[in-house]
């Protein structure tokens, strides 16, 4: 789920064009996520191949990632690692609730209720080892950098934006702010059109900049930690209740420091179902566990392979050499950029 401070964010719309020649990281989990919950058939079932393995991610993966690459975007996808042993609360309150939505589905699958079928199928949605393991597969033969951080790769990814290492985090969550991405984008890898109750609507990148973020709401970092922890991070899901952003914001403004705003909070903190030590989530925000050498390499891109993996899950031939030749624009660009280097 995320961060849920959209309201009181600022955020700039922006064209894909705006990112031509830019590097960005990907949140790798967020991303394919994205392509398991939204590519799917009118029932809701996802794609699958004639063996009944899925191939959402897959097709979102090649397909848009090409496009993006053909907007001149270097692009790097960052997996997770081991997750915090405080996430793991999280992790069991997401099966309970894929549990309860997998019940709802075969329940609407027995009335032919497809509309309620594809909503819930979309919440039994997981990323399984297998599927991580075919991305990663699929993306360096497709040229892309990969990048396995040793815990949260939205940390990782904030990480190698902080050292300038790339322009800026792609996700749709606002985690990475926490972590102290200067740049955040979202909606670049959803697709460009949005269907809505009144039709279909263009879906644009927007570019969130941590420090317009701060100076905008007139806060430090510190005190935009503790506004998450205060509505709720994937470490104490539901924060405090009854707290929302507009009133975390007032708390955090007018008490400033971290101990005095979580002092304040104790007696509603202990009286939850879940209590949480505020110390500790606010340290792995302030101190996470990212691989502070980890090197960039962009592998060549490998359109053998990359048919051999497709064809293996029954994707058009006729589509994917249409798509190896846009691959096939992006390589010759790069050699001509190779070229122009000596001049």
């Amino acid at each position: 789920m995320g961060l849920q401070i959209s309201e009181i964010i600022p955020r700039k719309e922006i064209n894909f064009t705006d990112l031509k020649g830019k590097t960005l990281a990907i949140d790798a989990s967020n991303a394919i996520y994205q392509f398991l919950s939204t590519i799917r058939q009118p029932d809701g079932t996802p794609l699958q191949d004639s063996k009944g393995k899925i191939t959402s991610h897959l097709s979102g993966l090649f397909y848009r990632n090409i496009n993006l690459m053909l907007e001149g975007m270097k692009i790097i996808y960052v997996f997770d690692g081991k997750p915090p042993e405080l996430k793991y609360n999280t992790q069991a309150e997401r099966r309970q609730i894929k549990d309860i939505a997998k019940e709802k589905y075969e329940l609407a699958k027995e009335s032919g209720n497809e509309a309620e079928m594809r909503k819930y199928a979309q919440q039994i949605t997981h990323l399984t080892p297998e599927i991580a393991a075919e991305s990663k597969e699929l993306l360096e033969a497709m040229g892309v950098a990969i990048i396995q951080a040793p815990s949260e790769g939205e940390a990782q990814a904030s990480e190698l934006s902080k050292r300038s290492d790339i322009y800026a985090v792609v996700s749709q969550d606002y985690d990475c702010m926490l972590f102290g991405a200067p740049i955040l984008v979202r909606n670049l890898t959803l697709s460009r059109r949005k269907k809505t109750a009144g039709g279909f609507v263009s879906v644009y990148p927007e570019i969130i900049e941590l420090e317009k973020v701060l100076n905008q709401l007139q806060i430090s970092h510190d005190q935009l930690i503790c506004l998450g922890i205060l509505i709720g991070t994937d470490y104490n899901r539901g924060g405090i209740k009854g707290i929302g952003p507009k009133r975390a914001l007032d708390i955090v403004k007018r008490l400033q420091y971290p101990k005095l705003i979580f002092d304040s909070m104790q007696e509603q903190i202990s009286q939850q179902e879940n209590p949480f030590n505020w110390e500790e989530i606010f340290e792995l925000f302030k101190k996470a566990n990212v691989d502070h050498n980890v090197k960039i390499e962009f592998p060549e891109i490998n359109p053998e392979k990359i048919k051999k993996i497709l064809m293996e899950h029954d994707f058009s031939e006729e589509r994917i050499e249409s798509q190896l030749q846009k691959l096939k624009e992006v390589q010759e660009g790069k050699k001509q950029k190779g070229i122009s280097d000596y001049f």
